[in-house]
């Protein structure tokens, strides 16, 4: 590997965000869940929660939608939601759906330097009356066209971009997160993800 490559690695190792995180709930179509991925690392996220509970639980992504993002990526697979929300629980400290509903804020008046799962439902059916309940509230993306939803890989991007924009602005990227342990051990799976590329 070159000094390069290994500056690399460590420069964007400094800058991932333990304390946001993304949750997508029985999204259908794997092309969906690799663009997240996408956005996940390019916005310093590290880890993505996939959801499960009406669908069989995925073997593999597309490598091509995600540009091989899963390999920079802590992924965690659930086929129960009580389970899933409590480990996210207890390392966030709030929980916000994506809905259209009239109690629904706007995702610019959304503090997102502060610790959060972000969860974006099914594309046809949105998040489930369940998952709604174990959140701490709703946000909506302004719109003024006539379709009133986005792709859910498009919603995922256009929220996460506002979050590095706002944790950009409070300096966030500047103070590594991640613990020494975690750091070292993402170095590692880095470096030999990286060596089986060549």
């Amino acid at each position: 590997m070159t000094s390069e490559r290994q500056q690399k690695i460590e420069s964007v190792l400094s800058k991932r965000q333990n304390d946001i995180t993304v949750v997508l709930e029985n999204v259908d179509d794997p092309h969906n869940i690799s663009a997240v991925m996408r956005s996940c690392d390019a916005t310093g996220l590290q880890d993505i929660y996939i959801l499960n509970t009406k669908i069989p639980a995925y073997e593999k992504w597309d490598s091509r939608s995600s540009s091989s993002a899963m390999k920079w990526l802590t992924i965690h697979q659930f086929a129960d939601a009580t389970t899933c929300f409590e480990i996210i629980k207890r390392k966030h400290s709030r929980i916000l759906t994506t809905s259209l509903t009239t109690d629904a804020v706007s995702l610019y008046d959304l503090d997102f330097t502060q610790s959060v799962a972000l969860v974006f439902g099914n594309e046809h059916d949105g998040v489930s009356e369940e998952i709604s309940k174990l959140a701490d509230g709703n946000f909506a993306i302004p719109q003024v066209g006539m379709i009133r939803s986005l792709n859910v890989s498009v919603a995922c991007a256009v929220t996460l971009y506002e979050a590095l924009r706002q944790r950009t602005a409070g300096g966030k990227y500047y103070k590594p997160t991640l613990d020494k342990k975690t750091y070292e051990e993402l170095k590692t799976k880095w470096i030999l993800n990286h060596e089986t590329d060549q």
